[in-house]
């Protein structure tokens, strides 16, 4: 998957020496615990012995899913386009937490299924409006599978070599919930059952009747599939380019922040097709989901925070930014027993 981009392998060397001074700073070894790690993951990821979280930008990539058409959500297509609107006048969730932590926002029309007029902070991907329905043929053909993946890498290609050192991922698209599950599902194998959730709001019967649609849509590519696959047969457009924007991302040393469910399965994608991208990329929530934890067990990755989220479009993404700051900061600021004068523990 994106063969055209390198992602260079962490340095040891490098994470030795920058373990070596987080273990000198003023406090018990490891007694900063998972901001320990964020710091030396930081550190690793952008190949610096002082790893900064700023400027940050969120991307949100929004699309829409012929698969609702199946009726595997409680809200109608035209929601999406709705929202993205939103978006771009400020009054969403991600838009106040993103004020509020300084991130700026760009949002990616992957393919939603209205029109929205040119503005400064939209970027238009003209690849196809929405998928096709999953129940009866694949989401995407090859050729425009291939031109989310490399859409969404070029976009945060660019945003990286101008300088941004953490890219944030949400989404928004009505329907997505479920092509994320399916994603799942046949990726790691685990039933759908267990996978599938309300989404955006159903009810225990909405739930019930989602899962027996699934189960059809998911019996016309029976067995485990590679994540190409996976996202040719039901990934959504936005799914696909967050995928991508991931690779795009880990190949320019910005690490990568994933929100929640859908985000996720987008990483599940991207670490299964490239597992060496695994060390640039932080969870930043558990989401109420139900699947999302069978999603973050297969790469092997513990979510920063637990609140209960099930919004998408980047908020636990942005909520979590503060502990990857945070972790910098104690990294470059933190004194060291040598230099405050304090003793260290007897050997």
């Amino acid at each position: 998957m994106l063969s055209n981009y390198t992602i260079k392998p962490i340095n040891k060397s490098l994470l030795e020496s920058v373990q070596s001074a987080i273990d000198i700073k003023t406090k018990p070894p490891g007694s900063l615990g998972r901001i320990e790690d964020l710091a030396l993951q930081m550190a690793g990821a952008q190949n610096s012995e002082n790893p900064v979280c700023d400027p940050a930008r969120l991307f949100i990539f929004a699309g829409d899913h012929g698969l609702t058409a199946e009726g595997v959500s409680a809200w109608p297509s035209e929601v999406t386009t709705q929202m993205v609107a939103n978006f771009l006048k400020g009054g969403a969730a991600a838009n106040v937490f993103a004020r509020t932590n300084n991130v700026d926002i760009t949002i990616v029309d992957a393919g939603i299924i209205g029109d929205l007029p040119d503005h400064q902070n939209l970027i238009k991907a003209n690849i196809r409006k929405g998928t096709r329905n999953a129940m009866h043929e694949d989401a995407l053909t090859a050729d425009e599978l291939e031109a989310a993946l490399q859409f969404g890498a070029k976009v945060t290609s660019n945003a990286a070599q101008k300088g941004d050192k953490v890219i944030l991922f949400g989404e928004m698209g009505i329907g997505n919930t479920s092509s994320a599950t399916l994603l799942a599902h046949s990726i790691i194998g685990t039933d759908l059952e267990t996978l599938t959730g309300p989404g955006a709001g159903l009810d225990e019967d909405g739930v019930n009747k989602k899962v027996e649609i699934l189960k059809r849509v998911a019996a016309r590519k029976s067995g485990k599939l590679e994540p190409t696959q996976a996202l040719q047969a039901f990934g959504g457009l936005e799914i696909a380019m967050i995928t991508g924007g991931i690779i795009g991302a880990a190949a320019n040393k910005s690490v990568a922040l994933i929100d929640g469910f859908i985000a996720s399965s987008a990483a599940l994608c991207a670490i299964k097709a490239r597992p060496e991208l695994a060390p640039y990329v932080v969870f930043s929530h558990r989401s109420e989901e139900p699947g999302h934890r069978a999603m973050t067990q297969a790469v092997d990755a513990v979510p920063l925070m637990d609140l209960n989220l099930r919004l998408g479009e980047g908020t636990g993404a942005l909520l979590a930014l503060p502990l990857l700051r945070n972790a910098c900061a104690m990294l470059a600021d933190m004194a060291t027993f040598e230099s405050a004068g304090v003793s260290d523990k007897e050997a």
